[in-house]
């Protein structure tokens, strides 16, 4: 099955319904721009073409005019309707085509780069949505996105070196603490596996607990939004901490009573 683009609240059910559809549509976007970049047995260079092609489109919304597919038809609806900002959508085709050809990391800069293309976009459009794009709540929303984007990397290590050949540690993160590849491929969590997991854990959560005053900021059924997506953040989290950072045995996932736990914290939190 495709592993979609998983840094979007898709329309959930806690959103107002206004907001719903325009959230829909600039998913469907991220995602099909995620399948070019991940998906199906083409090379690199059709891969860049197809994602050339999705920034041909938005130059053309940028530019007034029509575009080409039903798509963008609808974003370009949905970005004149909202006074979206057509940065952001160039900055995840950016981040998509940087998937395609780059496969490691040097260092934790250079993942953060990647995340404030990958992720924090993402929510900036949100919080367009929401007429709530002040510059400290954009603060706190990149920091929230980058460490949502961080945990994805923490709980697909397995899935992003074997199904995809890419490693977003940072490669000189993996050498203090003599990891190597063959470690990872091995799916062998002995010698200093452990501390530099939660190192990883720990950092992450310093960021997301950085960014979560903005689930108490906005409010209503967005800010409930809001505060689950940072809750499941922080659940991700726990349970990678409390398997010692074993991703190749225990992948941690949200299980149905985590939900109902969240949503009773959500509630309360407001």
């Amino acid at each position: 099955m495709p592993q979609h683009y998983e840094n979007f609240p898709v329309a959930s059910v806690l959103l107002p319904k206004r907001l719903r559809k325009p959230v829909s549509v600039i998913y469907a976007f991220a995602r099909a721009a995620d399948d070019f970049a991940d998906e199906g047995d083409l090379d690199n260079e059709e891969r860049l073409t197809l994602l050339g092609g999705f920034r041909d489109e938005l130059d053309k919304i940028g530019a007034g005019l029509p575009p080409a597919t039903p798509l963008f038809n609808e974003l370009r609806e949905v970005i004149n309707r909202h006074r979206l900002p057509l940065q952001p959508f160039y900055d995840l085709l950016d981040a998509f085509s940087q998937d395609v050809v780059k496969k490691r990391y040097a260092h934790f800069a250079e993942v953060m780069d990647y995340c404030q293309r990958s992720a924090n976009p993402v929510g900036l459009l949100l919080l367009h949505l929401y007429d709530a794009a002040t510059e400290r709540n954009i603060s706190h929303s990149n920091a929230i996105c980058s460490s949502l984007q961080l945990i994805n990397f923490l709980q697909d290590i397995v899935i992003d070196y074997h199904d995809k050949n890419r490693i977003y540690l940072p490669q000189d993160e993996l050498a203090k603490y003599r990891i190597s590849e063959t470690q990872i491929a091995r799916g062998d969590n002995s010698g200093l596996w452990k501390p530099f997991m939660q190192f990883q854990i720990e950092r992450t959560r310093k960021l997301l607990q950085a960014g979560a005053p903005l689930g108490c900021v906005l409010h209503g059924r967005i800010g409930l939004e809001m505060r689950m997506i940072i809750m499941g953040g922080e659940t991700i989290l726990r349970k990678l901490h409390k398997s010692g950072g074993d991703i190749f045995n225990d992948r941690p996932l949200i299980k149905p009573g985590d939900w109902i736990f969240m949503l009773y914290r959500a509630l309360r939190k407001k």
